[in-house]
């Protein structure tokens, strides 16, 4: 669960996966590697996590990656100094089971999130992760209407300072029990709180596992997505031959919607050469 082991050293839950125990390859820039620059790559630095971050934002500085996801305030001014933007900000989340559908939850998560919100638009940054939380036995219906009752007393501070709150949406195969598994509960959620600021993780990984469709989905409910993440299914691994989704299509499908912002990387890494895998997975990626 390498993830889970990543995240909840910065008070986050996991994806879920085991992780290959292939080791980091000493990297060598390649300056012929050029990506076109219609679509805002990011890379989720877990995946990457054998290489330290520093060295890491110095290979996507190389690359021309301009983001990474999933990074805390603690390591915020060594992205400033590669002038790499972290496209998805966490720090204020309780846990991925502990979220807001639970209203026990709400105090914690509205005083954690009043204390990010302004910090990640001061760091000139605009999205802020969070999780609905497990259901326990709750009814989506009521579990919808606490998520709401809690996002509301956030969102006028999001609005205020710029900053876009977003759900991800997980599967039932590596989350069980997490309540946002749906497109629809979480467009449903977006449309109670009538808010630019408030949007979807849609992560096309967990969509394909837990309910396909995925390219009607993205032209049907585009406007409630905020960001995107990758990986190849089944197994969470590269992005190639291997598996059924073929991104290239969902990468153009995602561009004609008139999407700006990040697509991120965050498969788990099988090839000797990670920077390989992760070349390749931005090149498919790069229509």
């Amino acid at each position: 669960m390498k993830r889970r082991n990543f995240l909840s050293t910065s008070l986050m839950a996991s994806a879920g996966v085991m992780a290959t125990n292939a080791q980091s390859q000493p990297y060598k820039p390649m300056g012929d590697f050029v990506l076109k620059g219609n679509i805002n790559h990011s890379v989720c630095q877990w995946c990457f996590d054998t290489y330290p971050l520093e060295e890491f934002l110095a290979i996507l500085n190389d690359l021309g990656v301009k983001a990474i996801d999933l990074i805390g305030p603690d390591d915020w001014p060594l992205l400033k100094k590669y002038n790499i933007e972290c496209s998805m900000c966490n720090g204020a989340e309780i846990s991925l089971t502990e979220g807001w559908n639970d209203p026990k939850y709400h105090d914690e998560l509205i005083k954690n999130y009043t204390d990010i919100i302004p910090k990640v638009a001061e760091a000139g940054y605009t999205n802020l992760i969070c999780f609905s939380g497990n259901r326990r036995g709750m009814d989506d219906y009521v579990g919808l209407q606490n998520c709401f009752e809690g996002l509301s007393q956030i969102i006028p501070l999001a609005e205020r300072h710029g900053v876009v709150i977003q759900m991800e949406l997980f599967n039932q195969q590596n989350h069980p029990d997490y309540m946002c598994d749906s497109s629809i509960w979480g467009v449903e959620l977006c449309r109670r709180l009538g808010s630019e600021n408030f949007k979807l993780l849609y992560d096309i990984y967990h969509m394909q596992v837990q309910e396909g469709d995925i390219i009607n989905t993205i032209k049907n409910y585009h406007q409630y997505f905020g960001h995107y993440h990758t990986a190849g299914v089944p197994g969470r691994n590269e992005i190639d031959e291997s598996q059924e989704l073929y991104y290239p299509a969902i990468m153009q499908a995602i561009l004609d919607t008139g999407f700006t912002g990040h697509v991120a990387q965050e498969f788990v890494v099988t090839w000797e050469d990670k920077i390989e895998a992760l070349k390749d997975a931005l090149k498919r990626c790069d229509v």
